[in-house]
């Protein structure tokens, strides 16, 4: 009774909302704005200060590693590099080699920390701490970047790098805060909200990405090193700030009955059983080769997720090589390629999945087709025009995850959905440890022969995921054709049924109608009916 009321009550309440004209939805939003600022205040500085850090360390390559002359080093940055071009190569290398422990350092740690932060959160019902650590990280970066910059001739690149790979490792880095994030907006809105809320998310993520990229050539040519590094230290802090005072905890759970509170959170932290269990969820016995296809879409995840964890390690010094641009270039590059990527995303997602309603497997074989073509455009580009061409093939590419984590949700029940998108989380993490050493290995070795071998290697890696994607459409396929199948052959199935059933219940009832008083109500044919019931709904979920 009391759930009818809340529906009595709830439906005049979903009128009103979608009654309401598009001013009051906008303060709507902005009255329901929580992590959303918070968030901009960590992504935007994130990108703005990118090419500043890879030119820190290009500077510090050639002025102090190397000990180039201030002449050689002054026409490098400028991009004067026509009677230069061995001293680029060799600073490049230099950074390249340096780049394979420093991302291999960034990304172990928060790779280690993701397989047990998800779950200790759940357990404890705290989210704060996965959204704060990180962005502290970060301030502590840029505060360290700041002082590289002061003493630039005391201090080699390899501290630089240092300082830029620790302090957002050992606090978890971007993984974890948008671990916190989504699991904080989930705690906080009701399921009819949700898909707003985490939409809202997403369009400050994909607005603050172009922002920062757009911002970071313009206010490095402008301000320089301490310019941009002060910069997005400040914005840390207001982040921080914001997190801490504004965002408020969701309900905690009652810890005042566990003894020995801090050492019991920290036990519970690194308890190996709950990775234990998220492996399980993959492993498991499943019918219709549900297994192996999980077991592939963890590999497509990591394949499709290498190249856009490596290339930005790299792709900054190969169109500094290749091309002769600067921080401007590049940023406008980046830009252009964002952009593409939100036009093909809305073309894939709107047209194809929802109004033609394309498998999701076919979606994904089109995107990891564009992904290998534009790599090999990438990678053989002679001019600027070529490699721009690059990024309208790519335009497709940012699709593959989403359609991966489409068909993984239709694979498992909702119970399990918590721990496969920990295991997804726990295999994005991964992959950095993996390719971003190889592709900063792989541009060192070939620099002088041909430095774009790394797209080559990322698109024909990707090529095993487009084959992936084409048997999970096989598979799809020959279970949709069994169940048509089975369809045809229910009816008679269905008869047959109900004249056994029939001819049992008449029995049935004529043995109990003495001892109940009710004719044909048994306490068996109470759980037949609900069985009904419960296999109806079962039935109509499908």
């Amino acid at each position: 009774m009391e759930e009818s009321d809340k529906e009595i009550q709830g439906d005049p309440q979903n009128a009103r909302r979608s009654a309401l004209t598009w001013k009051q939805r906008f303060h709507y939003v902005l009255m329901n704005v929580t992590v959303e600022p918070m968030l901009a205040c960590h992504i935007i500085p994130s990108f703005m200060a990118s090419l500043a850090t890879q030119n820190l360390n290009l500077e510090k390559a050639c002025r102090v590693n190397l000990r180039y002359s201030k002449e050689v080093c002054d026409a490098l940055s400028e991009r004067r590099t026509q009677n230069y071009v061995v001293e680029e190569t060799n600073v490049q290398q230099l950074v390249a080699s340096m780049l394979v422990w420093k991302t291999a350092l960034q990304s172990s740690l928060p790779a280690l920390l993701v397989m047990f932060v998800g779950s200790w959160s759940d357990r404890w019902r705290k989210r704060k701490p996965l959204m704060l650590f990180p962005i502290l990280g970060d301030f502590m970066t840029a505060i360290g970047l700041l002082i590289c910059t002061y003493f630039f001739d005391e201090l080699p690149m390899e501290v630089a790098g240092f300082v830029e790979a620790f302090f957002p490792a050992v606090t978890g880095g971007w993984f974890i805060l948008f671990v916190g994030v989504l699991s904080y907006i989930a705690d906080i809105t009701t399921e009819e909200v949700r898909t707003l809320r985490i939409g809202i998310v997403t369009v400050f993520c994909s607005l603050g990405i172009p922002i920062g990229q757009a911002l970071s050539g313009v206010l490095y040519q402008k301000i320089g090193f301490y310019g941009v590094f002060f910069v997005s230290a400040m914005a840390y802090i207001i982040g921080f700030c914001y997190g801490y005072l504004c965002v408020k905890e969701p309900k905690q759970i009652d810890d005042s009955i566990v003894h020995d509170k801090i050492f019991g959170l920290l036990r519970d932290f690194f308890n190996v059983g709950h990775l234990v269990d998220t492996f399980k969820v993959a492993f498991k016995e499943r019918q219709n080769n549900k297994r192996i296809e999980l077991i592939m879409l963890t590999v497509v995840t990591m394949v499709v997720c290498g190249p856009m964890q490596g290339e930005p390690a790299v792709v900054y010094l190969y169109t500094r090589l290749r091309f002769n641009w600067n921080e401007i270039d590049f940023s406008i590059f980046s830009t252009y390629s964002m952009c593409t990527g939100f036009i093909g995303t809305a073309i894939t997602v709107g047209l194809l999945s929802h109004i033609w309603k394309v498998h999701d497997a076919i979606i994904g074989m089109c995107s990891c087709t564009s992904k290998i073509l534009a790599c090999f455009v990438y990678g053989f580009a002679r001019t600027a025009a070529v490699f721009y061409l690059g990024a309208a093939v790519e335009i497709f590419n940012n699709t593959s995850l989403i359609v991966a984590r489409s068909i993984t949700s239709k694979l498992v029940p909702r119970d399990e959905l918590g721990k496969v998108n920990s295991l997804f989380g726990l295999c994005e993490a991964v992959v950095p440890v993996i390719y971003g050493p190889m592709y900063s290995a792989t541009y060192a070795a070939t620099i002088n022969t041909m430095p774009g071998a790394f797209y080559i290697i990322g698109g024909s890696l990707t090529v095993f995921a487009a084959l992936m994607f084409g048997w999970l459409y096989i598979q799809a396929m020959r279970i949709q054709k069994e169940g048509n199948v089975n369809e045809q052959t229910m009816p008679k199935q269905e008869a047959q049924s109900r004249e056994s059933s029939g001819t049992s219940m008449s029995n049935q009832e004529a043995r109990n109608d003495g001892a109940t008083g009710i004719p044909g109500i048994t306490e068996n044919t109470s759980i037949a009916q609900s069985s009904g019931a419960i296999n109806l709904a079962f039935h109509i979920e499908r």
